[in-house]
């Protein structure tokens, strides 16, 4: 996959006191993703190729891709595929980056949501209404030890939209 062709969409950057492997571990460990991230859990194999699982809490792949880049504990690149039928197919695959950079006392963590082709606003509305709650939950569970329930469901515009596309989503 000739990662150049993808532009970032969605950028966010936070600030989080806590350590690079700290933030790292809790990126990439089920264990943690569980408590931040409304119940999935990130299963992630470690080396470029290796396999990028999210498993909804009833254990099913939600999000499946592979690991781009793997630089523990700075950088990690990986499709994000969600597994919608024929979403990948009408929308091409998804890219997204993490990146985890010293702060003083904290650490900035940057996230970018990329794609290869122009996906509508429409569209982006999930992951510009996902990525804010998922990080704000990260950054909770890491400074205080509890991440707060933040109850996430798909925007009904980007539903909608890909409804308009052919796209099946559960219900």
């Amino acid at each position: 996959m000739d990662i150049s062709k993808f532009k970032p969409v969605i950028i966010y950057t936070i600030y989080i006191a806590a350590k690079a492997e700290s933030v790292w571990q809790a990126l990439t460990s089920a264990e943690f993703s569980r408590q931040y991230f409304s119940g999935f859990a990130i299963a992630v194999d470690l080396k470029v190729g290796g396999a990028f699982i999210a498993s909804a809490p009833d254990g099913s792949v939600h999000i499946q891709g592979d690991v781009v880049e793997c630089d523990p504990p700075r950088k990690l690149i990986v499709t994000w595929n969600v597994n919608w039928p024929a979403l990948v197919e009408k929308l091409g695959p998804t890219l997204v980056t993490w990146e985890i950079e010293p702060a003083g006392e904290a650490v900035k963590l940057t996230v970018q949501q990329s794609h290869d082709r122009d996906v509508s606003d429409d569209i982006l509305s999930g992951g510009r209404a996902g990525w804010p709650a998922i990080l704000s939950g990260l950054k909770s569970l890491l400074e205080t030890g509890r991440a707060p329930a933040i109850k996430m469901q798909p925007p009904e515009r980007m539903l909608a939209a890909l409804k308009a596309m052919g796209v099946a989503t559960p219900q």
